[in-house]
């Protein structure tokens, strides 16, 4: 539960914020809105309450919220606040995507005012509306989204007390994936001027959340004002690093440093993070921010694998997470607790979740990872295993992550991708281009093959193996030949299609069993089964000669053939 301060003589209560279910920000209650009790000149004379306020009062209210000043504008602003809590959740749509009122611009305006009730009935607004997602778009990407970008950086950069506030309603916005680099790129200039980039503006959003992780005491103290925004903006973070455009931004900043930094100073042990603790997103940016080339050195500065990497022996969550930052770190396979067997299980069983549209109970939800993420930590686990093993034939650390069941994933990635490449073949249109996860695939395979193609014991012919050498090389090839494909996929692809080949005539069980589990797939999703089949029948031939020739034509005018 995330608590509201108390203000002024009242409190806002709010819902719970979930990082295992993306977009569930705090919304506050109409029970319990903050404003100042208003008292009556003698206890006789009560005054009658309030009408409550309904969709049509809009236009008076936000009248009142532009044109006045004080306590008029705040008792408006609590009006429109009144509207959109959680007693009236209806209306929240409604009051920004109808077309009929403009209440971002009114209420971001209120978040420029002095006067500390309307700021923060504003920011308390603003968070409710930032909740569903249809509003999402508008508020981060419509015509008012300067305005409370801005308004709401303003209030962050200023340290106020709604700073927090603040910060959750850009987490909530950040939830849509289309807005996170329009969000970061927020660098204010004066009027007529020459854009700044954020890099170079100390007003960017960019450089306020530096500021105001970088000033924050070493140890706040929990539920403060300045632990809380420095909580949410980690939150806000988590969101953002997840573009590699915005990535690359952050790794020119101190926030790795920081966020590595709660990592190191936090007393509480892993398994008692909460969700959406300081500690839990901190943990989340190092994660996101280490996929990318653009940050992931300055996470290696920071020193970012020694502190994680103490969180590797936890088998949930926090365990997850530590090891796929890790691995995009480069760290040791030795690294990882016993012979990197969890790892190995939990990261295949995120992209088996991913790819079945699920989470895991108690872990995460459906979403809160996106499949190329789970691919690039099996190939960056896949690569860091194979260097243990070096020139070894036997697979000895490649094993673990070799199951026939990791195999046929990284096949059915490939194989959809083609699918969907092929405007021709039936049903292509359903599956989504994912060339990342594709490459990521590929460079997984290619790391394993030691593994997946061990012999079997006794080694023995296999009719079964000759033909998943055949049909998975046949796919592989087709893989590399897409235009999609990267210059480094590609070569990955055929090495790893000229090693499967010749492989072929002996019982490679791991391949078998995997080319079984990949062909199961495709029947369930009905595809093409004969789409990777060799086109190769031989030639028939009878007493007159092989019936795929043309007639012969002798120099006499004989069409008769002679088979010597």
């Amino acid at each position: 539960m995330v608590g509201f301060r108390k203000k002024k003589g009242s409190s806002a209560e709010s819902a719970s914020v979930d990082g295992k279910t993306p977009g569930t920000p705090p919304e506050t209650s109409p029970a319990t809105s903050p404003s100042k009790p208003e008292k009556s000149p003698t206890a006789a004379a009560k005054p009658s309450p309030a009408k409550p306020p309904t969709l049509e009062d809009l236009p008076e209210l936000l009248k009142t919220m532009l044109e006045e000043k004080g306590e008029k504008s705040a008792a408006a602003t609590k009006r429109v606040y009144e509207l959109c809590d959680v007693g009236h959740k209806q209306n929240r749509v409604p009051m920004v995507c109808s077309g009929k009122w403009d209440v971002l611009t009114p209420l971001a305006l209120c978040l420029t005012q002095e006067s500390g009730d309307g700021r923060h009935l504003a920011c308390l607004a603003l968070n409710n509306l930032s909740i569903p997602t249809e509003n999402k778009r508008v508020m981060a990407l419509g015509p008012a989204a300067s305005e409370v970008i801005g308004g709401l950086c303003k209030v962050i950069q200023e340290d106020k007390q709604e700073s927090y506030l603040c910060c959750i309603c850009l987490m909530n916005l950040s939830f849509l994936e289309a807005s996170i680099t329009s969000i970061l790129a927020h660098s204010p200039v004066p009027e007529g001027s020459a854009p700044v980039p954020p890099l170079e503006n100390s007003n960017s959003l960019l450089r306020v959340l530096e500021k105001l992780l970088t000033n924050s005491p070493s140890a706040p103290k929990s539920g403060s004002g300045k632990s809380e925004g420095v909580r949410w903006a980690c939150g806000l973070i988590k969101n953002l690093a997840k573009s590699e455009e915005n990535a690359k931004l952050f790794g020119q900043t101190e926030i790795p440093t920081c966020v590595v930094s709660n990592i190191k100073s936090t007393t509480a042990p892993p398994s008692r993070w909460t969700s959406n603790s300081l500690e839990d997103f901190s943990l989340f940016v190092i994660l996101n921010l280490a996929q990318w080339s653009g940050s992931r050195e300055a996470l290696i500065s920071a020193d970012a694998v020694d502190s994680v990497t103490p969180i590797l022996a936890e088998g949930d969550l926090q365990g997850l997470k530590a090891t796929m930052a890790c691995a995009f770190l480069g760290a040791d396979w030795n690294s990882f607790p016993e012979s990197g067997a969890p790892a190995a299980k939990s990261v295949s069983e995120l992209m088996t979740n991913i790819v079945e549209k699920k989470g895991k109970d108690g872990q995460y939800a459906y979403g809160v990872f996106k499949l190329y993420t789970a691919t690039k930590a099996f190939r960056d686990l896949s690569l860091a295993a194979a260097a243990t093993d070096g020139d070894s034939t036997e697979g000895v650390c490649t094993k673990c992550l070799s199951t026939p069941s990791a195999v046929a994933l990284c096949l059915q990635i490939m194989s959809d991708l083609v699918l969907a490449s092929n405007d021709d073949t039936e049903g292509a249109s359903k599956y989504v281009p994912d060339a990342a996860s594709a490459e990521y695939a590929i460079g997984a395979i290619e790391a394993l093959i030691p593994a997946i193609l061990q012999t079997g014991d006794p080694p023995r012919k296999s009719l079964a193996s000759e033909k998943a050498c055949s049909e998975i090389e046949t796919m592989v090839l087709a893989y590399s030949d897409l235009s999609a494909t990267s210059g480094k996929a590609r070569a990955s692809a055929v090495a790893a299609a000229g090693k499967i080949k010749a492989a072929s005539g002996s019982a490679r069980p791991i391949l078998e069993i995997s080319h079984d589990l990949w062909v199961q797939y495709r029947k369930r999703e009905g595809q093409p089964l004969d789409q990777y089949l060799s086109q190769e029948k031989g030639i028939e031939v009878d007493e007159s000669g092989p019936l795929d020739f043309l007639p012969c034509v002798n120099t006499n005018g004989d069409t008769s053939c002679t088979i010597a």
